[in-house]
């Protein structure tokens, strides 16, 4: 969700540049696998382009230079040079805190849900985290975040962002935000946020309400606890709220699938590049069996999307609100020899019954617009909450 410093700095002579050229071309060849002559052409291209940099720094360049900085800006670059918004070189340091981060759930930060607008290569804020430092500064879901610490960002430096936003407890950090055109500075204190996976209450007529915020290692325990206790208070029908929810770990999605599903029945399929196909089954019995509605917007992503169509497909449930994000695709994390990683999309998904998710989403049943004045509004007030009181209507 959201400080990496490299700091030491010297020169480096045309010998340990080279060292750098050599030890960057095995690292490729490592994390691709050359299998083709198109591959090795493509490196031995980078190589020679390199080589002729190489020439022009060690005889021309004023300053110093770290090695470890070029190695990983170059890969980095590599890497972004696929043109796909999910895929991502971390340093080592970068990789243990993208999984603090977004699978332990707790982090140092100001608390917010982000992701890349590949349209406007922007950074979009889905949410800011109930009763964290940016909620509490006014953040909203629809801000796009303009500047860091008065640096400008961009969605093809999400990472490096996300770093800016983190940092010790107690400290603060400027944030500019773009809302409706217009920017609006603040300045958000650093805390240790912890994220809360699943909310629930029993709303009019007996009706259970959960609301899964992400999808985050232990959420899918934490649902069926919820669930449980909802049961106990005899509710009659359930409400399942996905608005905002980017996404997470794709067995947590389908462990909760799962409750909702006959045993051995498809809850997803996933094709590689080659066409492969792999299918993931239901593993237990159904354990769940009561009417569902299930709320959607624009900021439902991901596994939330899968979830949401297995739900359809099997006619579980119905879906109320707007259409749903539309990536559906899975990015596999690789931790690399030296402890640095590799996240890169190795799959589409598609529904039970093979419908396409990525860059389409998923259309509700029925489409509910909230009010204009709220549909930035992270906790929308139940009386105008026009979404949640259509699926109460529904249920009724």
């Amino acid at each position: 969700m959201e400080e990496n410093d490299f700091s030491k700095s010297f020169y480096v002579k045309s010998i340990i540049l080279t060292i750098i050229i050599t030890a960057l071309v095995a690292s490729m060849i490592t994390i691709i696998v050359i299998n083709n002559t198109e591959s090795s052409d493509l490196i031995e291209n980078i190589e020679t382009k390199l080589k002729n940099i190489q020439g022009i720094i060690d005889s021309d360049y004023l300053g110093e230079i770290d090695e470890n900085t070029v190695l990983d800006s170059t890969i980095k670059g590599y890497v972004s040079g696929l043109g796909d918004e999910y895929s991502e070189y971390f340093t080592k340091e970068e990789l243990e805190e993208y999984k603090s981060d977004n699978i332990e759930g707790a982090y140092v930060g100001i608390g917010v849900y982000i992701i890349q607008d590949t349209e406007k290569n922007a950074i979009k804020v889905i949410a800011p985290i109930e009763g964290s430092p940016a909620e509490e500064a006014g953040i909203k879901p629809g801000d796009y975040i303009v500047k860091v610490d008065g640096e400008e960002v961009t969605g093809e430096n999400i990472t490096e962002a996300t770093n800016k936003m983190k940092g010790e407890e107690g400290t603060k950090v400027k944030i500019q935000i773009l809302r409706d055109d217009k920017t609006i500075d603040m300045e958000v204190e650093r805390k240790n946020v912890k994220i809360n996976h699943v909310e629930s209450e029993v709303l009019e007529d007996n009706i259970g309400y959960l609301k899964i915020s992400t999808f985050d290692e232990g959420c899918s325990e934490e649902f069926e606890q919820k669930l449980q206790d909802l049961q106990n208070k005899n509710i009659k029908s359930l409400i399942i709220d996905l608005r905002n929810n980017g996404g997470g770990i794709v067995d947590e999605a389908l462990a909760i699938a799962d409750l909702f599903t006959d045993k051995d029945v498809t809850l997803l399929i996933t094709k590689d590049k080659n066409g492969n196909e792999e299918i993931r089954k239901a593993q237990s019995d159904k354990k769940v069996d009561l009417p569902v509605i299930v709320l959607t917007n624009e900021n439902t992503a991901s596994a939330s999307e899968l979830l949401v169509g297995v739900l359809k497909d099997y006619n579980i449930a119905k879906s109320v609100g707007t259409v749903t994000f539309g990536k559906g695709v899975i990015q596999e994390l690789l931790t690399l020899p030296d402890e640095s990683g590799l996240k890169i999309t190795t799959n589409e998904y598609y529904t039970p019954k093979g419908n396409k998710i990525n860059k389409i989403g998923i259309e509700p049943d029925e489409k509910v617009e909230l009010p204009d004045e709220y549909k930035n509004v992270l906790d929308v007030p139940k009386d105008k909450d026009t979404q949640l009181n259509k699926a109460i209507e529904l249920l009724k």
